[in-house]
């Protein structure tokens, strides 16, 4: 039986055991070259978080984009025009992502506009592009969907930045929440949308960091998120992750009794507070899509081998664990450090075939 990288990743997401441990990385993360041909030959699967199912549109927002160069480096401002008034928000490309220089939310005078905003979107399904992109993709690339941002994230990261939502929370919770329920009111309608479409596999939020979301608020403002998406998603046969790529402890036991289906990103100790034990002692029922331990990057190449070793050895027997890239790897050594896992794995990374 021949196994596609792709449908090592589903069987493994399944709960099934496929023939190898699966090993994957964001479609970022990959230069293409001879090495990348090489990796993908040996069965690395990339991820690719391109195409969405569902397009969001404001029909009474007038959006404008405007690129300048200021000091010899570039920025792309965003300046979204309501009838309340008009936000903006500027961007600096950073390589494959960007840094927001300028959030679009910035004094009190800004809630109404953005209400108006959120109020504003409009969501249709976009599954023919999708399934378009799903069959060009192949066997060796999966395509994962997102919910996007949790409603609390979204406004505390997305929307305002840390200090601007402390002093917000502090002072003005009331059109906080105004902004809050309205986000929760346009996920709701994204949810079945998501569950009708041909994608099958969608990351909700994460990037939490504990010491600014905090436990108290990542049980009333997360949690019951993904038990709602989970709701309908897994109605329609779909499964649901978050990408919790920092210090987990504080909310370990709340992620241990969601309805998610994986938990995407984990980063071992000592890069952050848990172990790869820890997590697979408490979300024993969940599949760990970890991030493989950063920091080992820098290491001598026998410590990468190691480290893969060690993982292998902890995960045993080897179902409902991937192995992910998703971060950078030093540009001097993704080379040498894929190709050790993905040999590791293959010498030492085989399972029995489910049936």
């Amino acid at each position: 039986m021949t196994v596609t990288p792709k449908e090592r990743v589903q069987m493994t997401l399944c709960g099934e055991f496929a023939d190898k441990v699966p090993f994957t990385i964001y479609e970022s993360k990959l230069p293409q070259c001879s090495v990348e041909r090489q990796l993908r030959n040996e069965g690395l699967c990339i991820v690719d978080r391109r195409h969405p199912v569902v397009w969001s549109r404001t029909p009474n927002v007038q959006t404008e984009t405007v690129s300048y160069v200021d000091d010899g480096i570039a920025f792309t401002k965003l300046i979204y025009r309501t009838p309340l008034g008009d936000l903006e928000t500027i961007y600096r490309p950073a390589g494959f992502t960007s840094w927001c220089t300028k959030k679009v939310f910035t004094r009190p005078e800004d809630y109404k506009p953005l209400l108006f905003l959120i109020q504003d979107e409009r969501h249709v399904p976009c599954y023919d592009s999708f399934m378009k992109a799903e069959q060009e993709a192949g066997e060796d690339k999966i395509l994962r969907g997102g919910v996007g941002s949790t409603p609390l994230h979204q406004i505390m990261i997305g929307w305002m930045g840390v200090e601007t939502f402390a002093i917000e929370w502090a002072d003005r919770r009331d059109e906080v929440m105004k902004l809050y329920d309205a986000h929760v009111e346009n996920l709701r309608k994204i949810y079945p949308l998501l569950a009708d479409s041909p994608c099958w596999s969608f990351n909700f939020g994460g990037n939490e960091t504990a010491d600014v979301m905090g436990k108290q608020r990542f049980e009333q403002y997360v949690v019951p998120h993904y038990c709602e998406a989970a709701e309908v998603l897994h109605k329609k046969g779909k499964l649901l992750g978050t990408h919790l790529d920092g210090n987990n402890k504080v909310w370990a036991q709340a992620v241990a009794d969601s309805p998610l289906d994986y938990v995407e990103a984990f980063t071992p100790a000592p890069d952050c507070d848990m172990t790869f034990l820890e997590a697979r002692e408490i979300w024993k029922d969940k599949v760990l899509w970890i991030n493989f331990t950063s920091s080992v990057h820098v290491a001598p190449l026998e410590k990468v081998k190691e480290e893969t070793r060690r993982l292998l050895r902890e995960s045993a027997p080897g179902v409902r664990f991937i192995i992910g890239i998703t971060e950078d790897v030093p540009e001097n050594r993704w080379q040498e450090n894929l190709l050790a896992i993905s040999r590791v794995i293959e010498e030492e990374g085989r399972l029995p075939i489910s049936g």
